[in-house]
């Protein structure tokens, strides 16, 4: 790994804990007064959720202008300059192991199997691209789906503060919600592993070796059964708002525990 990619990944690691403790606190409490009055596990969870919306926009914007104008990536998906991708790779690299930190020490009141094993398997493909440079577009394409992170967070603040699940911006970022994470996460399957299978056979392929195909292969299918797994809880409690079913007293805390806990 490129001392450049090291240091990227460490101030990403840095400047995300520095947003969690300082820059969280002072921006939450000037949009809304009642953040103050969260209970202190609450209060935790809030800035780490606003952590994750500020990197899903900052990596998910660079994803789409690579996905556009980065023509040498496009050009070769195996082995095309991956300088700008390692570049949003290390920054969420930084992210990931941030939040696996913020994780361990609040397993109590925020820890998810879940998300552990959404973060390993994410560490474990894009440590291939940092280290060798390769699959530069594809770990692109993965990174888009960071898109619907910030209405997933929405949702959970509009729970934390006591919005009612029939409120129209309640409603209105629900089906947003299911709408974009079914785009950049389950629409795009197709395509995406399309272009996977135009790689078997081809020399760019075997040149990888057998540690990168089972890597990149395996992260992506383990991924991807946890977005349907997601995409499913989501659905269901969209559906139920939408029919008047997802009210509090029918719907419950727990009966979307995973969908709102999914900040990544």
């Amino acid at each position: 790994m490129e001392a450049r990619d090291l240091a990227v990944m460490g101030g990403s690691f840095v400047g995300f804990q520095l947003l969690f403790f300082l820059g969280s606190p002072l921006l939450s409490a000037f949009i809304t007064p009642s953040y103050r009055r969260l209970a202190p596990g609450k209060l935790t969870e809030w800035n780490s959720r606003m952590v994750s919306t500020i990197h899903a926009f900052v990596v998910g914007l660079f994803c789409l202008y690579i996905l556009w104008f980065d023509d040498a990536v496009n050009a070769d998906p195996v082995w095309g300059d991956p300088t700008l991708v390692k570049l949003n790779v290390a920054i969420t690299c930084g992210y990931l192991l941030y939040d696996l930190a913020l994780l361990a020490c609040n397993w109590s009141t925020m820890g998810d199997g879940f998300f552990v094993c959404h973060h390993v398997a994410a560490l474990y493909a894009y440590s291939y691209v940092l280290t060798r440079g390769l699959l530069p577009y594809f770990a692109n394409f993965r990174l888009i789906s960071e898109l619907s992170t910030p209405f997933v967070n929405q949702r959970w603040f509009f729970e934390a503060l006591s919005f009612p699940r029939s409120h129209h911006l309640v409603v209105a970022n629900g089906v947003a919600m299911a709408v974009v994470f079914f785009l950049v996460r389950i629409a795009v399957i197709p395509t995406y592993y399309a272009r996977v299978i135009a790689t078997f056979g081809t020399p760019a392929f075997y040149r990888l070796g057998l540690g990168a195909q089972v890597a990149w292969i395996l992260s992506c299918v383990c991924l991807d059964i946890l977005n349907a797994i997601w995409m499913y809880k989501i659905a269901r409690g969209c559906y139920r708002v939408l029919t008047g079913a997802g009210q509090m007293g029918k719907y419950g805390r727990h009966g979307s525990a995973h969908a709102n806990n999914h900040r990544n």
